[in-house]
């Protein structure tokens, strides 16, 4: 699967997990960017990504990730 489909369905458990529509994810996104992301959010946003892809995460892995680029790039190593 390639980075630009990953971010696509990323986007759309983003928009489901924060309960906002309007939310259109880039690589560069970050928690500033998205108001409800909040810690409690961001465990279920990365429960969520785990089980749509279904994939896991490594604690060092979730401790790297900098932006919605770096979950798109791991999620894309975890797939191939």
């Amino acid at each position: 699967m390639d980075k630009t489909s990953i971010l696509k369905e990323v986007n759309l458990i983003f928009i489901k997990v924060f309960e906002d529509q309007s939310i259109v994810l880039e690589e560069q996104t970050t928690t500033d960017d998205v108001s409800a992301w909040d810690s409690l959010n961001h465990i279920q946003m990365i429960t969520a990504v785990e089980k749509h892809f279904k994939i896991r995460f490594e604690l060092n892995e979730l401790l790297n990730f900098n932006n919605v680029g770096d979950l798109c790039n791991a999620v894309q190593t975890k797939l191939n």
